[in-house]
Formats: structure tokens, C-alpha cells, sequence
């Protein structure tokens, strides 16, 4: 296992991530994407220990809180020392009825965060992350109480989820301007069928030394080796049933063509080229991955075994690369001369705009 900073801290964790959303099931969407009950889950997690993964992730809305009750009640089963483990969790979704039982208030975060410990069985969390997006509380409101928990001791690190590039600097500057604890990490959707991250987050985060958290490293199981052309709907897997996050499947279908010969090259899987593309990313702090067995789950953790060479990692971002939007078109072309007044101008636009074709 191979381990890195989370963002700009000094705290150490694998690059793998086990996301325990598969857990208890709930109800809903929750039993659609999976029902891992306890005995299960206590293999996946000595199985991931014993591979010398040490980075867990879960919320209080995945199966209305029992994946952190059954991923805290597995550290307990196992007898693992709450120091060996990092535990990210996270708050923002809806838990209850009332008007206040969503979001990222101060009322909301501090009594979320309450129960969270309660059903993690522990008296403090690693990582404490804001889920998503609240138009209506002030970001002001919302770090001055994730900075109230760090003080406090409940929380040790703080980050957020599903934020625009926007939304992050003007955190991270209130963060600086008022002394409060800062957003060390992003967790947001990543992978080699869905880059758009780099049009504006992965500059930003790189900037600030923001850690960058990926989710459906395999866009929902679509990049797993299981979907094709051919086979768009195979059984047993969510995304047959929840299509879900957004894919351009014709695209992905180019990009599948591409990993296919080089999984074979390599003597891996689909699944495991698709991840070692993302761990090759700079950016890139953990990769979570959910699994629904044992087999699945080292078949995944062995991605981190997994080296592309320079060419086909060239190859992979060729035909996965993004269409040029604006201004990412503009700035290279206004710029590109910069330090080489010979350059034809004219030429360099077009072979920019051919990318996109």
C-alpha cells in the first residue's frame, strides 16, 4: 500500500479508501446500491486492514446511519485500535423531517456530528465533511462551526464534498481572513470517463494544497470490465439499475476500447487499469472504493500494484481527454507564444480546436 498526505497536513493515509456505503442497506436507494450486513463487513475491513489500509469513508444519510454504526460496530468486532484507522464521515443530507434535519447550519453540523460519534462508537472523527451544497447557510456559519468541533476535539480535519471551484476558494479564503480551521480536502467524482474536475477544481486544489478525495473511481461500476457496447445492461450490477453518476457512454465505450489491450498487456483487470490511471494523478490524495465482496474488494486494492508506462498513459489520456470549453480554449491560444514569438498563432488554435472534434 502507498500512503500520502491529506492535503496540506501532516496526517498519513492510504491511497486506497474503503467507502463503507455499501453497508446495512437501508432502505430505498441505499438497498440498491448494496446490503453488506455485519459478518460481511468485518471480512471487507480486515481484508482492507490487512492490505494495509488505514482510510475509511461513510456519512450519516447512507442507509440512515447504519453504515457508520455497522463500520464502527467492525473496528469493535475486530479489536483495531481507533489510532490505526483514519475515519471520515460525513453531513449535509436530509436525516429527519424537521425543516433543520438538512444542511450545513450550525445547528445542523453540531448535532450531526453528535450522533455520528454515537453510531461510530467513538469519541472523535478524523476527517468531517460537509456533503454538499447549502445555498441558504452563510459559508461563514458553516466553517465557524466545523471550527468550534475541531476545537473541541470532536473533529481532527475538515472538508467538504460536491462544491464548485468557486464555492472551495471563497471557503479557503474566509478560512485564511478569519483564522478558521480550513477545508484540508474535497471529495468529489473523478475518473477516466469523467474528467471535468480538471477544467477548474484540480488547478484550484494543486494552488492550495487542497487533498482531493475521489468517488466512483469506476463511474458507478460502468468502467468495472463488466459493461461493453454489447453488454449495456449486465446483471447483478447497480448501474443496470441506478444509472448513476452522469457518463457519456459513448465516450466511455472509446475509452473502454483503449484500457481492454492494455489490462490484457499488463495482466490486470479493466477495473484495476482504471484506478491506477486515477492513482497516477498528482492530485489525487485516496481513491474510495466500495466493494460487495472480497473478491471485488483486492481486485481493486490491487490497483495500487499497477504501473503504466509514459505511453499508455499517453494513450489513456488521449482518448479520454476533455472538449476544449471556453476560456480553456482561449488562454493556451492567447498565451502560447509567450515565450516563443515564431510560433504561428493561427496553427495552434486550430490543432486546439481539432481536440474537441
Amino acid at each position: 500500500m502507498k500512503y500520502k498526505t491529506l492535503g496540506d497536513t501532516g496526517l498519513l493515509v492510504s491511497t486506497i479508501c474503503f467507502g463503507a456505503m455499501t453497508f446495512h442497506g437501508g432502505s430505498k436507494l441505499f438497498k440498491m446500491i448494496g446490503a453488506t450486513q455485519q459478518d460481511e463487513a468485518d471480512q471487507l475491513i480486515k481484508a482492507c486492514v490487512d492490505k494495509g489500509v488505514n482510510f475509511f469513508d461513510t456519512a450519516d444519510v447512507y442507509s440512515e446511519g447504519g453504515s457508520e454504526e455497522m463500520l464502527g460496530q467492525a473496528f469493535r468486532n475486530l479489536g483495531i485500535q481507533r489510532k490505526d484507522v483514519v475515519i471520515a464521515t460525513k453531513c449535509f443530507g436530509r436525516v429527519g423531517k424537521g425543516h433543520n434535519d438538512i444542511g450545513a447550519s450550525r445547528k445542523h453540523i453540531i448535532e450531526a456530528v453528535d450522533a455520528s460519534l454515537r453510531r461510530l462508537q467513538t469519541d472523535y472523527i478524523d476527517l468531517y465533511q460537509i456533503h454538499g451544497t447549502d445555498t441558504v447557510t452563510p459559508i461563514e456559519e458553516t466553517l465557524r462551526a466545523l471550527d468550534t468541533l475541531v476545537s473541541q476535539g470532536k473533529v481532527r480535519y475538515v472538508g467538504c464534498s460536491n462544491w464548485a471551484a468557486w464555492r472551495l476558494q471563497r471557503a479557503l479564503d474566509i478560512s485564511e481572513f478569519k483564522n478558521l480551521a480550513r477545508f484540508d480536502t474535497l471529495q468529489a467524482y473523478y475518473s477516466i470517463a469523467g474528467r471535468d474536475l480538471e477544467r477548474e477544481l484540480i488547478p484550484l486544489m494543486e494552488h492550495s494544497k487542497t487533498g482531493l478525495l475521489v468517488w466512483s473511481p469506476l463511474a458507478g461500476g460502468l468502467l468495472s470490465g463488466k459493461f461493453s457496447r454489447d453488454n449495456q445492461k449486465p446483471e447483478n450490477s447497480r448501474r443496470s439499475e441506478f444509472d448513476f453518476p452522469l457518463v457519456d457512454k459513448e465516450r466511455a465505450w472509446r475509452i473502454l476500447d483503449v484500457i481492454r489491450p492494455i489490462a490484457e498487456e499488463l495482466h490486470a483487470s479493466v477495473a484495476q487499469v482504471a484506478l491506477a490511471w486515477l492513482l497516477a494523478k498528482p492530485a489525487v490524495t485516496s481513491v474510495i472504493i466500495g466493494a460487495k465482496n472480497l473478491k471485488q474488494l483486492e481486485d481493486n486494492i490491487g490497483a495500487v500494484e499497477v504501473t503504466l508506462s509514459p505511453a499508455q498513459m499517453a494513450a489513456l489520456d488521449q482518448v479520454s481527454q476533455l472538449p476544449p470549453e471556453y476560456p480553456g480554449w482561449m488562454i493556451p491560444f492567447q498565451t502560447a507564444d509567450r515565450l516563443d514569438p515564431n510560433l504561428d498563432l493561427w496553427s495552434h488554435l486550430k490543432d486546439a480546436v481539432s481536440v474537441g472534434k
